[in-house]
């Protein structure tokens, strides 16, 4: 499997990639994901270089997002002092479910994220996806605490309140990279 950097054009594909997970996830009784994402807010992080897909062939598998922005109110002061990067929107095709790709995803995230001079991946999970909130701490993350204060990025009340972090490093992931060089995230620490 090769893990890339997502492009402009993948958007429709990424938007549909969601709105199937929305529908998996409805059928389990979560309402995660039942929002519409705003196409313009993809492409801007698509834009900024933190995206990224993971093909098998000619089939998406997964995607993921790995940004150094954290969402605003989430994380105290002193956490974003931390150099740290965040996961976002990871999802797993159903025709791919059942073999650890969101795992290995995570572990690719945690190098890469080593790799930007991050000492923490962190994330948000769903604040009533206690099955996924399960998954992460199987998966090596600690659950920081829970935020149900402030509004969701595409409107209505905070449902993405689950805060949870592990330690950058070095992983086993066997995925072909052939993503762009990360940002160095401790550049920005230093310079203020």
């Amino acid at each position: 499997m090769i893990i890339k950097n997502a492009e402009p054009g993948d958007v429709e594909k990424l938007l549909a990639f969601r709105q199937e997970a929305a529908g998996w996830l409805s059928a389990l009784g979560s309402d995660q994901w039942q929002r519409p994402y705003p196409a313009d807010r993809l492409l801007k992080t698509i834009a900024a270089g933190t995206v990224f897909m993971v093909t098998d062939g000619e089939a998406t598998a997964a995607t993921i997002t790995l940004t150094a922005e954290a969402e605003e109110g989430l994380w105290t002061p002193r956490e974003l002092d931390e150099p740290s990067l965040f996961v976002n929107k990871l999802t797993v095709a159903r025709t791919h479910a059942g073999r650890d790709l969101g795992g290995r995803l995570l572990d690719w995230a945690g190098e890469r994220a080593d790799k930007a001079g991050a000492i923490w991946l962190r994330l948000d999970a769903w604040t009533t996806n206690e099955a996924l909130q399960r998954y992460y701490l199987r998966h090596g993350f600690d659950h920081v605490r829970t935020v149900l204060e402030g509004a969701a990025v595409n409107g209505g009340p905070r449902v993405s309140g689950w805060l949870a972090q592990r330690r950058t490093g070095p992983a086993s992931h066997d995925f072909t990279d052939l993503t762009e060089a990360p940002q160095r995230v401790i550049d920005s620490f230093e310079d203020q």
